[in-house]
């Protein structure tokens, strides 16, 4: 860091297995990807390229390499896989993921419905060709998972190889583990807490509330995903007290 403060909370260095930020690229340029890893890149852990955009993305191949000369690895959105798979192109998604070297790869099933044996059965199929994140929850707000099932599934997803389960809320923060107004259902969060290794659960958090939230409940290595690229190095003042928000929670006022 580039001066001396007490009292700072240790966050785990890179590469870490747990304190992930997730960031979710929603279509940056590459020279946009080069001034935000320029910045950023020792607070990023894992980008996801959101939903369908690295179909539509011109410049693919060489963002993915401003990303690797950060060893930043990138993967697909969770979309992506289930667009593949609709068509029953599932072989042709791992192949593209290793024509473009992609070795983390999110299996979900929030747009379309797959029986959960059968989505354990591509966690367990993926998991010979790299980290597999998997996603647990609807990306419809109609669709209200009661808390014992959110674990059943985590649990099976992990035991299937997952190495993370992340928590649905999609980009704008507003399904899955929040309400539409975009508040924690904390009673859910806590229940899942109760059962499954907070290590293994990436939550997904783009609103700054959401993410204090898990901050005050779990501490600053929290997992955390789906974070803007604008918004990592606020988030990373936030995780060891340096923002408003937290600016009390790592003080000893002893010594103050």
């Amino acid at each position: 860091m580039n001066f001396n403060l007490s009292q700072i909370p240790d966050r785990i260095a890179k590469p870490r297995i747990s304190g992930l930020t997730m960031v979710m690229d929603k279509g940056l340029s590459v020279e946009e990807a080069k001034n935000f890893m320029s910045v950023a890149a020792p607070h990023v852990d894992i980008v996801k390229l959101g939903f369908g955009t690295a179909y539509v993305t011109t410049t693919f191949k060489e963002k993915l390499d401003v990303y690797r000369s950060y060893n930043v690895p990138v993967y697909f959105g969770g979309t992506l896989f289930e667009a593949f798979l609709i068509r029953n192109q599932f072989d042709d998604y791992i192949n593209t993921c290793k024509e473009y070297g992609i070795s983390y790869m999110e299996v979900s099933d929030g747009s379309i419905t797959i029986p959960h044996t059968e989505k354990c059965g591509y966690i367990e199929k993926l998991t010979k060709h790299g980290v597999v994140l998997s996603e647990v929850g609807s990306k419809d707000a109609a669709h209200i998972i009661p808390p014992y099932k959110w674990i059943e599934l985590m649990r099976a997803e992990l035991s299937a190889g997952s190495s993370y389960v992340i928590a649905e809320a999609r980009e704008a923060g507003n399904v899955g583990i929040y309400r539409g107004t975009g508040e924690v259902r904390e009673g859910l969060v806590q229940e899942i807490l109760t059962q499954i290794p907070e290590k293994q659960i990436i939550w997904e958090a783009p609103q700054k509330a959401q993410q204090l939230y898990f901050l005050e409940l779990i501490g600053c290595n929290v997992n955390l995903g789906n974070i803007a690229p604008s918004e990592v190095i606020a988030l990373e003042a936030m995780r060891i007290g340096l923002r408003g928000d937290t600016f009390n929670l790592y003080l000893n006022k002893e010594n103050a």
